[in-house]
């Protein structure tokens, strides 16, 4: 399985050392044989179409920054574009930065990968939110596969967990905590502290970026809800669908006053008949009332009833494994073909 690997940061470091720690088994376990071909990042690209050694591109990041400083395969200019057009590879992993103005230049690479016959496995929600229906066309077309398991709940099985609730019944709602900067800045909120303190603490903490009006403001849970819906649902729909509210004009009387009742807030997604983001009144007793950066996502089906799965929402290793999950999917579709 030749693979080019665009980003090398948190997420794409975490799933090379996965892959040297765990190779062996995803070998033996699942015939998963994954060949790093390319790895490209900000600096630029590493490239060896015999296989990357990732301890040695690991350490060459660590120590100088970027991938392109390798002594004997880095390169200061090739593209992912560039790279897509010269070498022959089965998936491309993109584990870009999220942009979700307009999901450049994760669309672009994904769909130049699709339209050449590339399989993709993307965590990155920006083009998704923006342009999932018109990406599954593509893939459909072109007899490709695009997986991205990894772009809802990092490492905790969401789509899946979807599809299981689904065998031989009908989701017909959705409703989830799908940010965890916005569940923890609430959670602390809950424990006294004003919106600024906890947004701080949160930051302190690496669970808010130094910009963090995605996240506040709905837009990154949108983000979520969009693909949760086309995923899940069969809906067509994008983050343009979606009407969104953040939790900015939360304050802490709001949340204090609710607390007296059992009562709390949390910024919730939710598809039932359209698609809403809001902070929403939920009992503490409730599943999605999960506290601090963890998320939960409950799905409502017609014959069961109503299933949550909660967990850790994000985080290198865990979206890492996520697309561990996805390549083994690959593989096993691929191995049916």
């Amino acid at each position: 399985m030749r693979v080019l690997l665009a980003g090398f940061g948190v997420v794409g470091r975490s799933l090379a050392e996965i892959v040297i720690e765990h190779g062996d088994y995803l070998r033996k376990l699942n015939g998963l044989n994954i060949r790093f071909t390319a790895i490209v990042d900000s600096g630029g690209s590493v490239v060896d179409e015999r296989g990357l050694n990732l301890n040695e591109v690991l350490n060459v990041k660590k120590n100088s920054g970027s991938v392109s400083f390798h002594p004997q395969f880095g390169r200061k200019n090739a593209s992912v574009l560039e790279l897509l057009d010269e070498l022959e590879v089965d998936i491309l992993i993109d584990a870009t930065p999220t942009n979700l103005v307009d999901g450049e230049p994760s669309y672009t690479y994904i769909k130049k990968a699709l339209t050449l016959g590339v399989n993709v496995v993307t965590v990155n929600k920006g083009p998704l939110a923006y342009a999932l229906p018109a990406l599954k066309e593509l893939a459909s077309y072109k007899g490709v596969l695009l997986r991205f398991s990894g772009t809802v709940g990092g490492g905790m099985p969401v789509i899946d967990f979807a599809k299981q609730c689904a065998k031989g019944d009908r989701v017909v709602k959705i409703e989830g905590v799908l940010n965890g900067t916005s569940n923890y800045i609430i959670s602390r909120m809950e424990d006294g502290l004003e919106f600024e303190d906890s947004l701080r603490e949160a930051q302190e903490k690496g669970y808010a970026e130094r910009d963090p009006s995605l996240d506040i403001k709905g837009y990154d849970t949108a983000a979520k809800l969009v693909i949760l819906a086309n995923e899940v649902l069969g809906m067509a729909v994008t983050i343009k669908d979606v009407s969104i509210k953040g939790i900015e004009n939360l304050t802490l009387k709001d949340v204090q006053e609710v607390l007296k009742q059992r009562k709390t807030y949390r910024l919730i997604g939710k598809v039932d008949g359209g698609l809403k983001v809001e902070p929403t009144l939920v009992d503490l007793a409730d599943p999605l009332a999960v506290r601090y950066a963890m998320n939960a996502v409950s799905f409502t089906t017609s014959l069961s009833g109503r299933h949550t799965i909660s967990g850790k929402g994000a985080g290198g290793r865990e979206t890492a494994i996520a697309i561990i999950r996805d390549l083994i999917e690959i593989k096993k579709k691929l191995g049916e073909a």
